[in-house]
C-alpha cells in the first residue's frame, strides 16, 4: 500500500529563503492551494504545471502599491477602486502592465492579473518575499489540489508554508475581471466572489 506523501511543512523565513534560491513553494490561499515562485522564476511553474507559457500567471501580492509598480498609471484610480472594496480577495483584476512583470507571467501578452489573497499567513509570506508568480497547485489539465495533502501528492519536492492545518479556503478559483478602459470592466471569469454595481463590458 502506497503512503500518503506528507506535507514537506517550513516557516515564512524558510519558505522566503527558498524562494530567493530560485525554488517553487506551495502557498495557502482564500481559493485554493497555489504553485509560488519569483517573477522571475515564473518559467519553473509551466514546467512543473506541464502548462504551456500562453497560459498567464497571476501576480499575487501584499499590498495594492506593490501590485501596481508593475501596471500601468492609466488604470491605477479604477484598479484602487476595486482594491478598496474587495481585497484582499477572490477576485483577481486583469490590468495593462508595465515593466518586466508581464514578459516574465505573461510572454508576448500586454495584461497581468493581480490579486492579494485574504489568507494572513500567505499575506505575510508576500511582505517578505515580494509579489509572487502563482497558480493553482496541479498539473494542466488535472483537477486542482484542495488540501496540502493533495498538494503534496502531486508535488512532493516542493515545500508549504506553515503553519498547518491552513485556514479554511472556498475551494472555488477567483472572479477574473479585465480592465476595458476607464471606468470599464469585463467579467472573464465568474468565480467565488462575484462584485456588485460595477460597469462592465462585454
Amino acid at each position: 500500500m502506497t503512503v500518503p506523501q506528507r506535507p514537506l511543512v517550513r516557516s515564512i523565513p524558510s519558505l522566503a529563503q527558498r524562494l530567493r534560491a530560485s525554488e517553487a513553494v506551495i502557498i495557502p490561499t482564500d481559493t485554493l492551494p497555489g504553485l509560488a515562485v519569483l517573477p522571475e522564476n515564473a518559467e519553473t511553474i509551466w514546467m512543473l504545471k506541464q502548462r504551456p507559457a500562453d497560459k498567464p500567471l497571476i501576480l499575487m501580492g501584499a499590498t495594492v502599491e506593490a501590485l501596481l509598480e508593475g501596471v500601468d498609471p492609466c488604470c491605477h484610480d479604477d484598479a484602487k477602486t476595486l482594491a478598496t472594496k474587495h481585497w484582499p480577495g477572490a477576485i483577481t483584476l486583469v490590468l495593462p502592465a508595465r515593466g518586466p512583470y508581464v514578459d516574465y507571467l505573461n510572454p508576448g501578452g500586454s495584461n497581468i492579473g493581480c490579486r492579494i489573497p485574504a489568507c494572513a499567513i500567505t499575506q505575510n509570506l508576500l511582505s517578505i518575499s515580494g509579489p509572487l508568480a502563482t497558480s493553482s497547485a496541479n498539473p494542466s489539465g488535472k483537477p486542482a489540489a484542495t488540501t496540502a495533502f493533495e498538494a503534496a501528492q502531486l508535488f512532493p519536492s516542493l515545500a508549504q508554508l506553515g503553519p498547518q492545518p491552513w485556514p479554511t479556503h472556498s475551494g472555488q478559483a477567483s472572479t477574473v475581471l479585465v480592465w476595458r478602459d476607464v471606468g470599464c470592466w469585463h467579467i472573464a471569469r465568474r468565480g467565488a466572489v462575484m462584485p456588485e454595481g460595477i460597469p462592465t463590458a462585454e
